[in-house]
């Protein structure tokens, strides 16, 4: 019964992002807009960069992390290999974004007891966390 669930929401998902490709490559950047939203960007950098294990373990937690109430949509993402230039930052080791519908939807997720436990059992992991949130 799990899988099937797994299936269904996954399918779901899958026809939900279809419907909405054909919009997204007929508009331009300026005509799709995140109105109202709160975008909260997260950059680790593991204190051991190198180790899969420490990068799998963070990941993870991250997963785990989206399943606060008050997330409507999220991305766990890694360097792109882009052209080096002074402006990118290549230097993190895992990046998560996750968009609110408002600020109060960040204040719950801040003192949620999912994302204090991830805190607590992960932090041990990253010498520095850079995070940039952005309203409209």
């Amino acid at each position: 019964m799990k899988n099937r669930r797994s299936f269904l929401k996954k399918a779901a998902a899958t026809a939900a992002l279809a419907g909405l490709l054909p919009v997204a490559q007929q508009a331009s950047a300026g005509e799709v807009k995140i109105t109202g939203a709160l975008i909260h960007h997260v950059f680790f950098w593991l204190k051991e960069p190198k180790n899969e294990a420490h990068k799998k373990q963070l990941v993870d937690a991250l997963k785990k992390l989206l399943k606060v109430e008050t997330i409507r949509m999220s991305h766990i993402g890694f360097p792109a290999g882009t052209e080096s230039r002074d402006v990118v930052d290549h230097s993190y080791s895992v990046s998560l974004m996750v968009i609110f519908d408002d600020q109060a939807g960040q204040d719950t997720y801040q003192v949620h007891p999912i994302h204090l436990k991830f805190v607590e059992e992960n932090s041990h992991l990253w010498n520095k966390v850079v995070v940039y949130d952005s309203v409209d």
